[in-house]
C-alpha cells in the first residue's frame, strides 16, 4: 500500500471506527451519543413535555398539582436543568429569598 492509497483510506474511515475514535480522542460515553441517539432523545423529551402539558391542562387540579415537568433525558457534556420555578407560600416561604436572589439584590425582610 503506497501513503496515498494509506491517507485515503485512512479518510474515508467510518466516523465510528476505532481509529477515528483514537484521533478525535473521544470518551466512550461520547461516542455512544451519535447523531442518532440525539435526535431520538429530543423526541423522547419532547413526546414528554407534550404528554405533561396536556395532562396538566386538560387534567383534575386537584389530581395533577403536584405535578411536575419531566427531566430530559441525560447527556454527555450537558448540565442537568435546575428548576427555576419560584414557590410562594406553603413549606417553601415567600419566595422573597429565591426573588432576591434572582434580582441580585438582598430582601425586604431581612
Amino acid at each position: 500500500m503506497t501513503w496515498r492509497e494509506l491517507k485515503v483510506f485512512l479518510r474515508y474511515l467510518p466516523h465510528d471506527s476505532a481509529t477515528a475514535r483514537a484521533v478525535r480522542g473521544a470518551s466512550p460515553e461520547e461516542e455512544l451519543w451519535t447523531l442518532v441517539p440525539q435526535l431520538i432523545a429530543a423526541a423522547v423529551d419532547a413526546i414528554r413535555e407534550n404528554t405533561f402539558a396536556t395532562i396538566k391542562l386538560h387534567g383534575d387540579p386537584k389530581k395533577t398539582g403536584r405535578l411536575r415537568p419531566p427531566n430530559p433525558i441525560p447527556r454527555p457534556g450537558v448540565e442537568q436543568r435546575t428548576s427555576n420555578v419560584i414557590r410562594f407560600g406553603g413549606k417553601h416561604g415567600s419566595g422573597a429569598k429565591q426573588l432576591a436572589g434572582l434580582f441580585g439584590r438582598p430582601a425586604a425582610n431581612q
